[in-house]
């Protein structure tokens, strides 16, 4: 046999062996298969991308700072009636404390005038020196006592002026008396009482305020 036909043979032999064995191995180039899957995304797992927001136009910024000046418009409104609201809360508290407290102002006023005429007849009663009215001057005085004792237990109080200094928000001065007994601007005398219900004035004091002596009368009584 000739060198040539030795060469072919060789070749042919080893072209079998190489086909049987990439037939008895036939997964050798599956781990390249794999590698390359690894590095591909699954065909169920979509591919997603964040979009960008496109800036406002001009008219969408316009519609936005009409809107928000139109939201802090009606914050500061809600703010004002809230206010208003609790104002009015308070007021009305108060106005229904005060209805309760001085709820007998009028009639308390009404009588006033009696108690007035109970004191004129006390006096004109201790000034006379007939035994027989003995009976009506201890009836008169037992009455003003009971009516003042009423008064008192519902917050009437008297005001006593004489001796005080003149004071305009409770004293009304009726007139003026010229003295050097005391300082200007006492009260020396008082023609009709005056009467407060617990903190608020009923009926200033009618009263003499006492005034300084001038020069001349000064050196006169002298």
């Amino acid at each position: 046999m000739s060198s040539e036909g030795k060469e072919e043979k060789q070749q042919t032999n080893h072209i079998e062996i190489t086909d049987s064995e990439e037939k008895d191995n036939p997964t050798q180039a599956e781990p390249e298969q794999e590698s390359q899957a690894e590095g591909e995304p699954e065909p169920d797992e979509p591919v997603t991308e964040e979009e960008e927001l496109p800036p406002p136009t001009p008219g969408e910024l316009k519609e936005l700072r009409q809107q928000a000046a139109k939201a802090e418009e009606y914050y500061d409104r809600l703010q004002r009636q809230v206010a208003e609201a609790d104002n009015l809360r308070k007021r009305l508290a108060k106005e229904k404390q005060d209805a309760i407290r001085y709820a007998n102002e009028s009639l308390i006023e009404e009588l006033l005038p009696t108690m007035d005429s109970f004191e004129m007849a006390i006096s004109a009663a201790r000034d006379s020196d007939d035994n027989s009215i003995d009976s009506l001057k201890t009836g008169i005085e037992m009455v003003y006592t009971q009516l003042k004792r009423t008064l008192e237990e519902i917050g009437v109080t008297e005001i006593d002026a004489i001796g005080q200094a003149f004071d305009p928000s409770e004293h009304e001065a009726m007139s003026r008396k010229k003295t050097d007994k005391v300082e200007e601007g006492t009260v020396l005398e008082q023609t009709r009482k005056g009467y407060r219900l617990r903190d608020r004035l009923l009926r200033a004091a009618s009263v003499v305020v006492a005034t300084a002596l001038d020069d001349a009368e000064e050196e006169t009584e002298q």
